[in-house]
């Protein structure tokens, strides 16, 4: 008998993470970080509800942080099998991980001298670089569309998913005695309408579907338009004097915002002189991006002849900011600018300096690219019921100005996830995954419109296949 059982991103948006069990094998698909508010953050911490030491492989989806950022943590408690990703995320979960370790480290040396000065009991981290290091020997990349058998009774295949370099639609075929089944997890979908990456790929077949619901409840504004916002506020700020900070993963936000700001420099809609990057992350990850031109989409001519040379070719104007003195220096920019910084939500990274810099300004105006999840400091910017924030420890006013763009979110809206999920012959056993509570019962409500079920599980509870 075969099982799957719900451990993350189940109920919410963060700690992607499911068991998959059959007679002779356990398979783990994604195995991410809980982020949000501290409460959330704090599961990270838990011990796994199974014996790592006994998973014999892991399929990732994808290399965000809320699908991969306990992989190290589970090669600490006993993981030794094999971890299954594509081509193009087998640099990208290095990148990523070794950030995401080194960021940890970080606040907990700065968390620790406090709880030392005060008495208190000394945090641990969760991982440390040499677990990194080893998870990454781990790594065995599969081509996109080549079904490999990784156990026995067991193949996966990768299909492109169109939410980020190297992001997957995961295909599993079970085989037990004389039955298969077929198990698909969207992943995270992405936007059709993203102007780097090709489409998500039409599947038509499985006997389990699980399916994202990030933008589950809601549709994105037509691109155009938010394209013009984004014109406008650029126009606006330019005309206050103030800056302009846009919070940003640094894995395919930043790309995508970088596509953008070069196709109205290139319309006269940029008036800004000086685009700051002020992530060594989302550099780094830049460059991967433009080494795999290949899997970029071709709906833009006039960028595709450009993109082998590298983004400042795209994009006049842009400028890396590797260094921490080199952090600092633009945070004495009072005006004139684009800063581009992680992370995407705020709750980290140096996007805090620039709006501990900024927020307070009535000329500097805050544009929100992407998903702000419930306890993060972005949403608590985005909801605007606070007149002060707390950032960094000091007590910030907000008087700059919030832009929110939805139409440029990575993920698949609600009529976009509906039409992704007609393709399928027959309708699948359907669960609703990776998606807040309200999310998930509205497109629930549509699916049951065109008479699919679609489940809403719980944590910690089991199907069989």
């Amino acid at each position: 008998m075969t099982t799957l059982t719900f451990l993350g991103a189940t109920g919410q948006v963060t700690g992607s993470c499911y068991l998959l069990e059959t007679k002779h094998q356990r398979i783990l698909l994604d195995c991410g970080l809980f982020q949000g508010s501290k409460e959330t953050e704090k599961q990270n911490a838990d011990d796994f509800p199974f014996n790592p030491a006994e998973i014999d492989a892991v399929v990732l989806s994808h290399a965000h942080l809320d699908h991969c950022g306990r992989l190290p943590k589970l090669l600490k408690d006993g993981f030794k099998g094999v971890v299954y990703l594509t081509e193009a995320s087998f640099p990208l979960l290095e990148l990523l991980l070794k950030d995401a370790v080194h960021i940890q480290l970080r606040d907990i040396e700065w968390e620790n001298k406090k709880r030392e000065r005060a008495g208190k009991k000394l945090l641990e981290p969760l991982y440390d670089l040499e677990d990194v290091e080893a998870l990454l020997k781990l790594r065995k990349p599969i081509a996109y569309g080549k079904e490999t058998k990784i156990l026995k009774g067991i193949s996966v295949s990768f299909h492109e998913a169109g939410h980020i370099l190297g992001s997957s639609i995961v295909r599993l075929q079970i085989k037990e005695g004389k039955e298969s089944k077929t198990l698909v997890f969207s992943g995270d979908l992405g936007n059709p309408l993203s102007p780097l990456l090709r489409d998500p790929a039409i599947l038509t077949e499985a006997d389990v579907l699980l399916l994202e619901s990030t933008y589950g409840d809601r549709d994105h504004k037509p691109l155009v338009d938010t394209v013009d916002e984004l014109r406008d506020a650029l126009a606006e700020a330019a005309h206050s004097g103030g800056n302009v900070i846009i919070p940003a993963f640094a894995v395919g936000r930043t790309q995508d915002l970088i596509y953008w700001l070069g196709k109205l420099q290139r319309q006269g809609g940029l008036p800004q002189q000086q685009i700051y990057l002020d992530s060594p992350m989302a550099i780094k990850a830049s460059e991967i991006y433009a080494d795999n031109t290949d899997l970029f989409n071709i709906d833009d001519p006039e960028f595709t002849k450009v993109a082998p040379q590298g983004w400042h070719a795209w994009l006049h104007g842009l400028i890396y900011s590797e260094t921490a003195e080199e952090s600092m220096a633009v945070n004495r920019i009072v005006g004139g600018v684009i800063i581009i910084a992680g992370s995407g939500m705020c709750n980290g990274g140096r996007i805090r300096h620039h709006l501990k810099y900024n927020l307070w300004r009535r000329n500097a105006h805050i544009i929100i690219a992407g998903f702000q999840a419930e306890g993060t400091l972005g949403r608590a910017i985005v909801d605007g019921k606070k007149k002060y924030l707390k950032i960094l420890g000091a007590e910030v006013a907000v008087a700059a100005k919030v832009h929110t763009l939805g139409a440029l979110s990575a993920h698949a809206d609600q009529s976009q996830l509906l039409q992704w999920a007609s393709h399928f012959e027959t309708k699948p056993r359907l669960y609703l995954v990776h998606g807040e509570k309200s999310a998930t019962l509205s497109l629930q409500t549509c699916f049951q419109r065109t008479g699919w079920n679609a489940n809403i599980p719980k944590v910690g509870e089991k199907i069989t296949l």
